[in-house]
């Protein structure tokens, strides 16, 4: 299998995964450990922050690769990404002391593949439906499901294993589950036949959401039934780029879903109304939850309106998605003193301006967000930026501002 990697390559990745290793036993990354440790143990002492890179990768991990070979240039990518927060920012990011590899699961929920048409160079996309009246054609999303490839899994943790292992130990982790449906059901029939569905075929849309929330059902029972869940804790991801540093959940051995994250959103549903979220998406959401240890909710949609009524009611809940759609300080007001983590999303085009970072512009900004953030635990994840115009130092000062505000403005 090493031959997969040339001796060129393979010199490449021992270089990074030293590297990580480096960074994993540093006095920085104590420090860090130290401030992710606080939020899970609900100590209000010192928030973390980090500016997230998934839409901008083509700037801080692609334009930074060096190896040729296809496999390689995969665990090369993956080692950059695991560096970026560090190298490049100076941000919170924990360094783990090994490389980490998932399960690999394949499938979709529903037995439809979407059709998306994107621009050359742009970030979005459109929506092509390939399903236009739901009361009609439902029958078309049967047949979802996933499964666990142990030997493609197999593959992937050998063969990193094999090229850096003595360096860096390659080693299994558990990711969050997630149980995502009115996302690719909208990427199926789009938002406004989504929206139109509430109205025209309730009926419909309720036996829809049924037949997904039990393909996810089943899949949890695939994984406790064949033994393969893990421990959820400290570095392994949490979905929306967080981590699983918590104090609740077994660290020996994870023998049902219960025993690990899990992650929620629904996005899609922003602009309908509390009750009808609570009528279309929640009860089958809670189905999911209800199988989680701990929750992670939310994307970029807003949680200040289904919070009292529904949110709430999630005793595991420990991260909210907080981004600027919401009003920030009544989100404050929900979480302030609670076990529930203020998962800060802030405003991107702070960050994303041409020209010079507007700092005075910045601070203000800042002030507001971590004024309403005051007596939370929190989580700043700064996402949702499409680009640094190649500027690394311009992500650091960035950081450095957030962290300065923080300071100013954020009282536990």
């Amino acid at each position: 299998m090493i031959s997969e990697i040339s001796s060129k390559d393979r010199q490449r990745l021992r270089h990074l995964a030293a590297r990580q290793m480096e960074f994993a036993f540093c006095r920085r990354n104590d420090e860090i450990l130290r401030q992710w440790n606080c939020l899970a143990e609900s100590k209000r002492e010192s928030p973390t922050v980090r500016l997230l890179f998934s839409n901008f990768m083509d700037e801080v991990v692609y334009s930074r690769q060096e190896c040729e070979g296809e496999a390689a240039r995969k665990l090369e990518a993956t080692l950059l990404s695991t560096l970026v927060g560090r190298e490049l920012f100076d941000d919170d990011t924990p360094i783990p002391p090994y490389f980490g590899v998932r399960r690999a699961v394949r499938g979709s929920v529903f037995d439809l593949q979407p059709r998306l048409s994107r621009s050359k160079n742009g970030k979005g996309f459109h929506i092509d439906p390939v399903l236009e009246d739901l009361a009609a054609e439902k029958e078309r999303l049967r047949g979802g499901g996933f499964t666990v490839d142990q030997a493609a899994t197999q593959q992937a943790l050998s063969l990193a294993q094999e090229v850096f292992g003595d360096l860096l130990p390659a080693r299994l982790i558990q990711p969050s589950l997630t149980g995502a449906i009115t996302n690719p059901l909208v990427h199926l029939m789009g938002m406004e036949n989504y929206y139109v569905s509430m109205y025209d075929c309730p009926d419909a849309l309720h036996e829809v959401m049924d037949m997904a929330t039990c393909v996810y059902e089943a899949f949890y029972d695939l994984l406790e039934r064949q033994g393969l869940l893990l421990p959820c804790v400290d570095f392994s991801p949490v979905a929306q780029e967080s981590f699983a540093f918590n104090a609740e959940l077994p660290r020996d051995k994870a023998l049902a879903t219960r025993d690990v994250w899990g992650f929620l959103e629904s996005q899609e549903t922003t602009a309908v109304s509390p009750a009808t979220f609570g009528e279309f998406v929640f009860p089958y959401q809670d189905r999911l939850v209800r199988r989680f240890g701990l929750l992670s909710y939310g994307c970029c949609e807003r949680v200040d309106a289904i919070w009292p009524d529904y949110l709430s009611k999630w005793k595991n809940l420990r991260k909210l998605s907080v981004s600027p759609f919401n009003n920030e300080h009544l989100v404050g007001e929900y979480l302030r003193g609670s076990s529930v983590v203020y998962y800060s999303k802030p405003r991107a085009e702070y960050v994303t301006n041409p020209g010079p970072l507007d700092e005075d512009a910045l601070k203000r900004y800042f002030k507001g967000v971590f004024e309403s953030a005051s007596g939370c635990l929190l989580e700043v994840a700064q996402r949702e930026v499409g680009t640094l115009y190649g500027d690394f130092e311009r992500g650091r000062r960035y950081v450095q501002i957030a962290k300065q505000c923080i300071n100013e403005y954020w009282r536990p």
